[in-house]
């Protein structure tokens, strides 16, 4: 499959951390439109946040009023090799209930065609 020499963003997700029951919620709940080779989680709320990939296991901490990226491209081994999250991924939140909202941005390289 080609790809264009460009990229596009998935739409910015969100949830409110008023919301946080100290059990995992999903964030985008019908999963990313695209294969990203990079998410973004912005907590604009002022919890400390867990992340989860499969709504189960901690796999991120992401303090609050803060950002953490993940660039899943650049860290493929060799460099030339394809490291994306794969299409329909989920990501889910916990904390405790706090002000403010959690986003999720992600980036993705466009099909040609």
């Amino acid at each position: 499959m080609a790809v264009r020499n460009t990229v596009a963003a998935i739409p910015l997700t969100s949830i409110d951390s008023s919301t946080f029951t100290g059990a995992y919620q999903v964030i985008n709940t019908n999963g990313t439109p695209n294969p990203c080779f990079l998410l973004r989680l912005i907590n604009n709320s002022n919890k400390d946040v867990t992340v989860s990939y499969d709504g189960t296991n901690d796999h991120e901490f992401v303090p609050a009023n803060s950002t953490s990226q993940f660039p899943f491209q650049s860290n493929s081994v060799p460099n030339n090799n394809v490291a994306l999250f794969r299409q329909g991924t989920k990501v889910y939140v916990k904390g405790s209930a706090g002000t403010g909202l959690v986003y999720l941005a992600g980036y993705y390289q466009q099909s040609a065609g």
